[in-house]
């Protein structure tokens, strides 16, 4: 499946459901991927509006803004973003954040260094993908460095959230996982719904992610 065929497919995803923030995620990261960096930024910052919490699509939308040239408008995303993730122990995100905001030439901003303990305060397990407290999963829902991260980073509620929106792309390519090619573009979809760009996948395995060849 080529990049506008992934787009069109989220697209139509947010049509069907304009609440669901995990879509619009993932309509940013295809559309980043396209190169179509306002586009990409104004999905993530949906994301955003529909889940204040999610700061991992901050990060993408500031990123993005960045890559569109608009260093002011990305400025104050990552400003914002920064605070947030910090207020919520999200430090992923917000060292990500950091490092893009120092990339500008931008301040970090001034967080109490209490609010940075907040998310892990209560020996809550929190989503690095959505930034929710959410369940920690048992074990890796399937082998491998990446089912291990998934499990270390990934709420069940987030998994099982993309257990559904991976249901639908099934359904709706027409998908047969027996199918080398059908499983790649799959697990395409899963990567970008959980935030596993090809940097991560080639850290953890040490290998370039396979691609679909349409």
């Amino acid at each position: 499946m080529d990049i506008a065929q992934r787009i069109a497919q989220f697209e139509n995803m947010c049509r069907e459901d304009p609440t669901n923030d995990m879509a619009h995620f993932s309509l940013g990261g295809a559309l980043n991927q396209a190169g179509e960096y306002a586009r990409s930024a104004a999905a993530f910052l949906k994301a955003v509006e529909l889940n204040p919490a999610f700061t991992k699509a901050y990060q993408m939308a500031g990123a993005a803004l960045m890559a569109a040239g608009d260093v002011e408008s990305a400025a104050d995303v990552l400003d914002r973003g920064y605070r947030e993730a910090a207020a919520r122990g999200d430090r992923m995100p917000q060292k990500a954040m950091g490092e893009l905001l120092t990339k500008l030439g931008k301040p970090l901003p001034e967080v109490a260094a209490a609010a940075a303990e907040a998310g892990h305060s209560e020996g809550g397990f929190v989503c690095s993908v959505t930034g929710r407290a959410g369940s920690q999963m048992a074990r890796p829902p399937f082998r491998g460095p990446i089912g291990v991260w998934i499990r270390e980073h990934v709420s069940a509620e987030t998994f099982d959230a993309w257990i559904r929106q991976g249901t639908k792309v099934i359904n709706e390519l027409r998908l047969d996982l027996s199918r080398d090619q059908d499983s790649i573009v799959y697990d395409q979809h899963m990567r970008e719904y959980l935030g596993i760009d090809d940097a991560l996948y080639e850290r953890l395995t040490g290998e370039k992610p396979p691609k679909s060849l349409h």
